[in-house]
């Protein structure tokens, strides 16, 4: 059997078009040539079917022009939104994005963490949902840029962009609370989290400066429309609120669900809120009132992070807050 003919490589293009081989790579890499050396090494490479090996050049310059983003939950409408902020910022730079779901599993996310000493990518945004002692060691070691995407302690020396869920509560509730509504209960998702603590630390804290207790806390599995429905079916056995505040806007949708089977109307009956003001909160019936986390902004202030990281990595570690907005719509 006859061998397979050898792969052209840089030397035989160069030979083929009369030019060194330095020049055949300046041309293939997009530096500077004379038209006529420039047309002379395209017509040889396409001749020969040379293709540049991707691999062997990112090993020589140590970059991939990759980028990974590792969320919890991939189909968390409101982790699309930051990926599109981070696409915008990233694919002008000439980098693609790598997507991987960690389950908010704290296993897989350090995984992702200590698999950047194989340098299949340039850096990595993450957003972790619970943070632990090891996951903080991991991330101020981490073998290649990172930035993060969640509350930290100022003394870890990584990227952060965080936002201020106390804060987008307190909103919520004060909205709530001009509109008459007296008896508020919350669905909340894990509070073994750093959303489930915020958000359950902001409710109790704006109900308690008016002088008010909640008529029920629950708290349902996951941050997710089926854990949801089950949890505020589980709410509504308890309590008769006329104010319901959700921890995420799934969370809201499930309530929504739940309080029609019971034959209550929203918001005639019962108001409700949720939290990330994702694109399906405005296209529901009712549509929902929420409270905007502007993760497409934190998506694209951690681009901007991870760029200026890779490309000065003595800058000093930087911490940006974005603010939350309530949006109100019909549900509230």
């Amino acid at each position: 059997m006859s061998s397979p003919p050898a792969r052209p490589t840089l030397i035989t293009v160069a030979r083929l078009a009369g030019v060194s081989v330095a020049s055949a790579s300046r041309v293939l890499t997009g530096g500077q040539a004379t038209p006529e050396m420039d047309r002379r090494v395209r017509e040889a490479a396409t001749a020969l079917g040379y293709v540049p090996d991707m691999a062997a050049r990112s090993l020589r310059a140590r970059r991939t022009s990759q980028l990974a983003f590792a969320v919890p939950d991939v189909g968390n409408p409101a982790y699309v939104a930051m990926m599109r902020g981070i696409e915008s910022v990233t694919r002008e730079s000439g980098y693609r994005l790598l997507v991987q779901s960690t389950g908010g599993d704290i296993a897989e996310e350090m995984s992702v963490i200590q698999g950047l000493g194989q340098r299949y990518v340039d850096g990595l945004i993450i957003v972790p949902i619970r943070i632990t002692d090891e996951l903080l060691r991991a991330l101020a070691v981490t073998a290649a840029p990172i930035a993060v995407i969640t509350s930290l302690p100022d003394s870890v020396p990584v990227d952060n962009v965080r936002t201020d869920s106390v804060l987008g509560v307190s909103l919520v509730v004060k909205h709530m609370l001009a509109s008459g509504r007296r008896a508020f209960a919350m669905l909340n998702g894990p509070t073994d989290t750093v959303p489930g603590a915020e958000r359950i630390r902001g409710f109790e804290a704006a109900v308690d400066v008016a002088g008010l207790r909640p008529v029920a806390v629950e708290s349902a599995s996951d941050f997710t429309y089926a854990a949801g429905l089950d949890a505020a079916r589980t709410l509504l056995t308890r309590c008769q609120p006329d104010a319901i505040v959700c921890g995420n806007d799934l969370l809201a949708f499930a309530m929504i669900r739940a309080l029609r089977e019971h034959g209550l109307d929203v918001p005639g009956d019962v108001a409700v809120a949720g939290i990330d003001d994702i694109d399906l909160a405005e296209m529901h019936l009712p549509s929902l009132t929420s409270v905007s986390l502007e993760s497409g902004a934190r998506g694209q202030l951690a681009a901007r992070m991870l760029l200026d990281r890779i490309g000065n990595p003595d800058l000093p570690p930087r911490r940006e807050k974005v603010l939350p907005r309530l949006v109100v719509r019909e549900s509230a």
